[in-house]
């Protein structure tokens, strides 16, 4: 029978961490008819209202993709592009975009993705994303005065987005040049850190050696849900890496630690082609492992990391073994869906009796208690037929032990309640980085 913790830690301090509850239920990833709505304030905002001195009359270079834009929806580039001269400074001139995964309007998904022209300014775009992620080219950072960062973080540790934007401050810093990370909400909260540490053994550190190419989605010991944003992972990695940039981060107005994104009133832009919700965003930090496996997570449908499947898998004995671990904040029942033109290739326009992850609470979700589980239940259900590659799951899930445990039917509640010390302190290290209440 599931329990919020179990093992030697004392249930006070499991329940700050592991069972945090910000307000009341709120089902399917959607903020209740009765909640608040605030008007949160972005950082392109603030900066074009309250911050623009710090650009004035200089050569600027904008890291961003669809999801940089302001409350209005319009974007970062149009805006900086359109400025003028204000109070006898010069205005500042866009002279170049980066890019990073998935390209500057967020379409593409899939490795070396190509430079380009924003149709509208005509101004280049250059590529961060090849094989892996890149810094930004040397000839191009020589020729800036400051660069401005901008991206929506999704709040879990394999968003490639932070590493974007770690080599990009890295490169600034290089080149003697400021960089204003321009402010967004965490998505899924800033309340709920969990979920386990990244070993150090997978770790990676921010360059990329020859010896070592750069690992975007395994990028430092954080949790698999860290709870910050954006400006405050910059304010994080700039010190634990040593980077010293001559930071500015340029934060929101109106945001509380407690909110979801659809709180904020800002316009849900997807920050991938596969995160069209708030509901696929809160399910993501826990299902995302299951991308190192043969089980389809139901990308090529509208319900991605909602739905999880496969041919071989018998979905209602994994529905009953679930059902058993009372996990709290969702359910599940049995659901039928095909992937078409899945971008992770799994069972293109196969029809599949999967499972349906419904959201009854998300404040009560524990992602990585869910995730765990899942994976343990469909290994209990079916050990011959699945199949997870090492790599790949290591560099998810963060702890390589793990991974032959829950295939070797461990309790997946030890194996996720081993990881809480680091997560409390990794909670308590961060404190000193955050920007809102």
């Amino acid at each position: 029978m599931h329990r919020c913790a179990r093992g030697g830690w004392g249930l006070a301090m499991v329940a700050a961490i592991a069972c945090v509850s910000a307000g009341a239920a709120n089902a399917v990833g959607e903020a209740p008819a009765h909640a608040e709505r605030t008007k949160v304030r972005p950082g392109i905002t603030v900066l074009l209202q309250d911050s623009l001195k710090l650009i004035a009359g200089k050569r600027v270079g904008l890291l961003t993709n669809e999801t940089g834009v302001d409350e209005r929806g319009r974007s970062d580039i149009d805006l900086l592009a359109a400025l003028p001269a204000r109070d006898g400074a010069g205005a500042p001139r866009l002279v170049a975009l980066f890019s990073p995964e998935h390209g500057i309007r967020g379409a593409v998904d899939h490795t070396n993705v190509a430079d380009g022209r924003d149709p509208r300014t005509g101004i280049p775009i250059y590529s961060l994303y090849g094989e892996t992620v890149l810094p930004p080219p040397d000839s191009i950072m020589d020729r800036l005065d400051a660069l401005i960062v901008d991206l929506q973080d999704l709040g879990a540790r394999p968003w490639t987005y932070v590493a974007s934007m770690v080599y990009a401050v890295r490169s600034a810093a290089e080149h003697h040049i400021p960089v204003l990370v321009l402010d967004r909400p965490n998505p899924i909260t800033g309340e709920h850190v969990e979920g386990p540490v990244l070993d150090s053994t997978v770790a990676y550190a921010g360059s990329d050696a020859p010896a070592r190419r750069a690992r975007p989605t395994a990028l430092y010991p954080i949790p698999m849900r860290h709870g910050l944003t954006m400006g405050e992972l910059a304010r994080y990695y700039n010190d634990v890496l040593g980077i010293h940039a001559d930071l500015h981060v340029i934060p929101m107005t109106g945001w509380r630690r407690s909110m979801w994104f659809d709180q904020t009133g800002l316009p849900w832009v997807r920050p991938s082609p596969n995160m069209p919700s708030m509901a696929s965003a809160t399910l993501y930090p826990g299902l995302v492992w299951l991308e190192s496996t043969n089980v389809s997570v139901g990308r090529g449908t509208d319900r991605p990391f909602q739905l999880l499947g496969a041919p071989w898998l018998d979905a209602r004995r994994v529905i009953a073994l679930l059902a058993d671990r009372e996990l709290r904040g969702v359910r599940f029942e049995t659901a039928t869906f095909t992937p078409r033109h899945p971008t992770d290739g799994k069972y293109g326009g196969v029809r599949i009796r999967g499972i349906r992850v419904i959201i009854t609470d998300r404040d009560r979700i524990q992602t990585s208690r869910l995730g765990a589980t899942v994976l343990w239940a469909i290994g209990r259900v079916a050990p011959d037929s699945l199949h997870i590659r090492p790599e790949s799951f290591d560099l998810l899930f963060g702890v390589p032990s793990a991974r032959d445990a829950l295939l070797s039917g461990a309790d997946p509640d030890s194996i996720i309640d081993a990881g809480l010390p680091a997560t409390v302190a990794f909670q308590e290290q961060t404190r000193r980085y955050r920007l809102y209440r």
